[in-house]
């Protein structure tokens, strides 16, 4: 069967495979600075409820230990939400799954056609991230 634009045979995983979009998503709730819950619109009167981690930043943990790291986690969660909430209907892209947390990986796209990733990391609230390893923060 033809899929992606890849033949699969057999039970060959479809883990590393990407959907280039754009797929219609609404806006449930911000989880924090990098991920967001959304109810997605893959195929017409279809709607999939997922977590969807910002392609390309990295966000501060909200559940780190130290306090300068959750103040710099909650201004970008906020940052995020006020973005979103301009904008609750997006547009997902570059669509993956993410090997971990049982999320996609996507690029969003907000109404304006801008991107709140971008936003992000041109405010500085967020590092940029190409996958792999985190490097790890020192609480200042």
């Amino acid at each position: 069967m033809a899929l992606l634009g890849t033949v699969f045979t057999g039970r060959q995983s479809m883990a590393a495979e990407k959907i280039a979009g754009p797929v219609a998503a609404e806006l449930i709730r911000v989880i924090d600075g990098d991920t967001v819950l959304v109810s997605a619109m893959p195929w017409p009167d279809h709607h999939v409820t997922t977590y969807v981690r910002l392609r390309g930043i990295d966000a501060p943990e909200l559940k780190s230990r130290c306090p300068a790291i959750r103040n710099a986690a909650e201004r970008a969660q906020s940052t995020l939400t006020s973005l979103l909430n301009a904008s609750p209907v997006v547009a997902l892209s570059d669509i993956s799954g993410d090997k971990y947390y049982g999320r996609v990986v996507a690029a969003l796209t907000l109404a304006d056609g801008s991107d709140p990733a971008e936003a992000l990391l041109s405010a500085g609230l967020v590092d940029p991230y190409r996958g792999g390893r985190k490097k790890a923060v020192a609480c200042p």
